[in-house]
């Protein structure tokens, strides 16, 4: 690929291609409609939809489709294809503007939470138009909001896109505070980074639970592992290279501003890194990243891993989301400026950040629990469970400071010295990084590092924005009120950093100390989605919600109810899918070895009763042992199951899969991976680890 910036959003029905196909009457209309939420009527769509139409078909599309993320947590397409019968046998190419805003796809089939009977199957997707539409596989793809017959939200995007429009409202009142008339919009922004792992496919078809549930469910610790950290940053591996330059390429098209790939920390792990754009379009782009990882792996006889912990023993993976509040003036309100003790806009909304986080510990929480990242969480190579802020010495130093009514000294910016003289020299930034911290600024930004890999982004960035957003509102509420503006200002900041403190942390968040701590702080540790699901439906956070319109209570309820049905269901098939390849390949194989082994006993002995037979003896004891210790397991992780049935209620099964079927499924695998270091290669039906992490060359 040469022409880069000609190719750059090639695929994408962009403002660049709007303005040379629509009418400069229809592109203002729609122009309107994305940048200021206005309604586009339908003689406006239909002359969009011809244009859209006759671009795709140019392009090679021979279909549409309304591209919508339901609550799977993945992106759901029906195509039609735009051909119309005329009445001779011959079709012509249609597309009208009904078609481009409103889809009906079945409703009953998707996760509803309750909120949708089974026979009720009408469901709407409605055009995002603030979301460019794109050419994929020769399908136009339209990207979409999902609700039911009755207006319900049925997937992600709907409720991030009523958040965002929330905090556009609160920023601007607090804008208007401080004499800032002129900004007509204020959008969350986002650069998600991606992990995963690539292994080879062959390796990944005869590990049944890498094919059921994304992750391993047994399997020994190979000789090397990460310890070496020789992996993270090295030289890329030829196949991953051709993998990662196939994908910048697919990426580019789609108008996907695909930047940074690199070796992550674990052996066979990468990760690839966007720009920021606005938080609805990262969405998007970020659910087409990991599939577009998906399709270009398969073609490179890889295959792309988004689990949150596919392998023990070495890191998991996350995806860190990086997030700010820019307006369309080009102010990034989170940029502290060269003087941050002085810049009381910078100081309020960094506030208002740090009192949402400290409330609505519970809700970032939830934003990002999953069975999978449980595994994750808390494991030394990301954030735990526990939510905290790191904001570096100079910020921290600027609100105590604040906070105790002492005057801030700025620190003078440090040249960096090296100690070699050909070395360039340039400015030390004035704070370290923390890798450690859930979630930590960095400069003109926060990053949120607690996703899992396999996330929606949605989900984390819709509740951000609803907590910032009422935290500027409870602001706003009580500066525009303000008989005496500075004094009030002074006062809310510094009773906010007072108030909410026990919330910043700038050390290590991996140590024991921190726990305990965090504890004394009153902060939330809350290690699993069992744990943490019933806080989403507390009064505090319907209230929450339902005042910024952006879930009903009964869409709370239904989403709720969701994630616990998605974590037993989880739970339920790595339960059954342990128990099959114990049964039908590991069991096999231990009685092969145990037969052979006693073979060769009783041969050496048929010859000779003086042979010397204390290896395989001592074999055969060590294994019979195992064996019946893995039967013994294998009976209780069974019968675990089955009394799954008869638990009360979603909470108390989703429990019991936590607390007795997820055990003895840990207990279970624990003497699988003993076995395999005990079983002879060429018994043992299942690549390992060490097969399957060092597979790519």
């Amino acid at each position: 690929m040469q022409d880069i910036p000609n190719v750059f959003g090639s695929m994408v029905f962009n403002d660049k291609v709007m303005k040379q196909r629509l009418p400069k009457d229809v592109y203002k209309a729609l122009k309107r409609t994305m940048d200021e939420q206005k309604h586009l009527n339908l003689d406006v769509a239909n002359v969009v939809a011809t244009a859209m139409k006759e671009w795709a078909i140019e392009k090679g599309a021979t279909h549409f489709t309304h591209w919508f993320q339901p609550l799977t947590g993945v992106t759901a397409e029906k195509h039609d294809s735009f051909i119309s019968p005329v009445g001779d046998g011959n079709v012509i190419m249609e597309f009208s503007g009904k078609e481009l805003v409103r889809g009906e796809p079945d409703a009953s089939s998707f996760p509803s939470g309750g909120i949708r009977s089974t026979f009720e199957a009408r469901g709407y997707t409605a055009w995002d138009p603030t979301s460019y539409a794109f050419i994929k596989d020769n399908t136009l793809c339209i990207p979409t909001a999902f609700c039911s017959y009755s207006g319900e939200a049925l997937d992600k995007k709907t409720p991030l896109l009523r958040s965002m429009e929330a905090i556009d409202k609160q920023a601007k009142r607090i804008l208007k505070i401080f004499g800032n008339d002129n900004v007509k919009r204020v959008a969350a922004t986002v650069g998600p980074e991606q992990e995963f792992f690539l292994i080879d496919k062959e390796l990944y078809q005869k590990r049944p639970d890498l094919i059921y549930c994304g992750r391993t469910l047994f399997g020994a610790r190979p000789p090397k592992g990460q310890e070496l950290e020789d992996h993270y940053f090295a030289s890329i591996k030829p196949r991953v290279s051709a993998f990662m330059k196939e994908l910048d390429e697919e990426l580019w098209k789609l108008g996907v501003l695909a930047k940074t790939k690199h070796n992550e920390v674990a052996p066979a792990q990468h990760e690839v890194a966007p720009i920021f754009t606005t938080v609805n379009i990262a969405a998007d782009h970020n659910q087409l990243i990991m599939e577009l990882m998906k399709t270009i792996a398969n073609k490179h006889d890889l295959v792309c891993l988004l689990h949150e912990k596919p392998f023990a023993g070495v890191n998991g993976s996350g995806k860190h989301n990086n997030w700010s509040i820019s307006t369309d003036t080009g102010i990034n309100l989170l940029e502290p400026g060269e003087t941050p003790y002085d810049n009381a806009q910078f100081l309020v909304f960094l506030c208002a950040v740090i009192k949402a986080v400290d409330e609505y510990q519970d809700l970032l929480r939830i934003s990002i629990a999953s069975a999978g990242n449980d595994h994750r969480l808390g494991a030394n190579e990301a954030p735990p469970a526990i939510i905290s802020v790191f904001l570096g010495e100079e910020l921290t130093a600027i609100l105590e400071a604040i906070e105790n009514g002492t005057g801030y000294n700025k620190k003078e910016k440090v040249q960096m010295e090296i100690g070699a003289s050909v070395l360039p020299h340039f400015p030390k930034d004035n704070t370290d990084r923390n890798r450690t911290s859930p979630f930590a600024f960095t400069g003109n930004k926060f990053e949120f590092r607690m996703l899992g890999s396999s996330a929606s982004i949605s989900d984390a960035n819709t509740v951000l924005n609803t907590i910032v957003a009422e935290a500027l509102c409870q602001f706003a509420d009580r500066l525009e009120n303000a008989g005496d503006f500075r004094a009030e200002l002074n006062a809310l900041i510094k009773e906010t950093i007072k108030k909410h403190r026990r919330i910043i942390f700038n050390g290590n968040n991996y140590s024991e100390e921190w726990v305990k701590e965090s504890e004394k702080r009153g902060l939330l540790n809350l290690k699993s989605v069992v744990e943490a699901a019933p806080y989403l439906i507390s009064e505090k956070n319907i209230k929450l919600f339902t005042k910024h319109n952006i879930f009903s209570e009964s869409e709370i309820h239904s989403r709720y109810n969701i994630m616990l049905e998605e974590y037993i269901k989880v739970l339920h098939i790595e339960a059954l899918t342990i128990l099959d390849m114990t049964k039908r390949g590991i069991i096999p194989a231990v009685v092969e070895y145990l037969k052979d082994l006693t073979e060769v006993v009783k041969n050496k002995k048929a010859i000779s009763s003086e042979f010397n037979c204390k290896l395989e003896e001592s074999l055969i004891n060590t294994i019979s042992d195992l064996a019946a210790c893995l039967y013994k397991n294998v009976e209780k992780l069974d019968n675990s199951i089955l009394e799954a049935k008869n638990q009360d209620g979603l909470l108390n099964t989703a429990k019991y899969y936590r607390e007795v079927v997820f055990i003895n499924m840990q207990e279970l695998r624990s003497v699988i991976d003993n076995l395999e270091t005990k079983i002879g290669k060429k018994y043992w039906p299942f690549p390992t680890y060490g097969e399957l992490l060092y597979s790519v060359y």
